[in-house]
C-alpha cells in the first residue's frame, strides 16, 4: 500500500472516531498543529522518518510531543502512538491534509484555483466564486493566481477539472479551425 492510501486510510479512520466521540474541526487544528511541528523541525522529520531508529524510541519522542502540546483530543494522541508504534510517524503530515481533504468533503466545500491575467476586483470574485458554487452545488474557496501568459479571460482548476476561459485558449482554438480549414 502506498503511503498517501495509508494516510488516507488513517485519516478516514480518525474522522469517523471523531464524529462519535469529539469535535471534528478540533482534531482537524490539532492534527494540523502537530504536522506543522513535525515538518517544521528537519532534524524531527528525519528522525521520525528513519528506519533506523527503533519504533519505542520514536514512540518516546511523541509522547514528549504530545506532553508538551497540552491536551490532545484522545482519539488523535491514540493514533499518533499507534503511528509510533507502527513505525508510521512520517505519514503524519500526508494524514494531517488527507483529514483536511475529507472536512472540506464533509462540509460540502471545494478549493478553486483560478487563474487570470490581471488581479480580480472583490466583485468579480465574488462573482465567479457564486458562479462556481452553482456549477459545483457545493460552497467554493477561491484561491486566485496571477499569469498574464493567458492574455485575458480565466482558468479555474476544482480538483481535476478545469474550466478553461483563456484567450490564449479561445486563440489556439481558432488556430486548430483555421488550420483544419487550409488541410481541407
Amino acid at each position: 500500500m502506498t503511503s498517501r492510501a495509508a494516510a488516507i486510510r488513517y485519516a478516514r479512520a480518525l474522522f469517523d472516531v471523531a464524529q462519535k466521540e469529539a469535535d471534528i474541526q478540533q482534531v482537524g487544528r490539532e492534527l494540523g498543529q502537530i504536522a506543522a511541528v513535525i515538518g517544521g523541525h528537519e532534524t524531527l522529520s528525519r528522525a521520525l522518518a528513519n528506519p533506523a531508529i527503533p519504533a519505542p524510541r520514536k514512540r518516546a519522542v511523541m509522547e514528549q510531543l504530545l506532553e508538551r502540546a497540552g491536551r490532545l483530543t484522545p482519539a488523535l494522541g491514540k493514533l499518533l502512538l499507534l503511528l509510533a508504534d507502527r513505525d508510521r510517524l512520517a505519514l503524519v503530515p500526508e494524514i494531517a491534509s488527507a483529514y483536511e481533504a475529507r472536512l472540506m468533503d464533509h462540509a460540502q466545500v471545494v478549493r478553486a484555483r483560478v487563474t487570470t491575467a490581471v488581479p480580480l476586483s472583490d466583485d468579480r470574485a465574488a462573482a465567479l466564486q457564486q458562479g462556481l458554487a452553482r456549477v459545483t452545488g457545493r460552497t467554493v474557496q477561491l484561491e486566485t493566481h496571477i499569469d498574464p501568459s493567458i492574455i485575458g479571460g480565466a482558468v479555474a482548476r476544482i480538483g481535476s477539472t478545469v474550466y478553461d476561459g483563456s484567450v490564449t485558449t479561445q486563440l489556439q482554438k481558432v488556430r486548430e479551425r483555421l488550420a483544419a480549414a487550409a488541410a481541407e
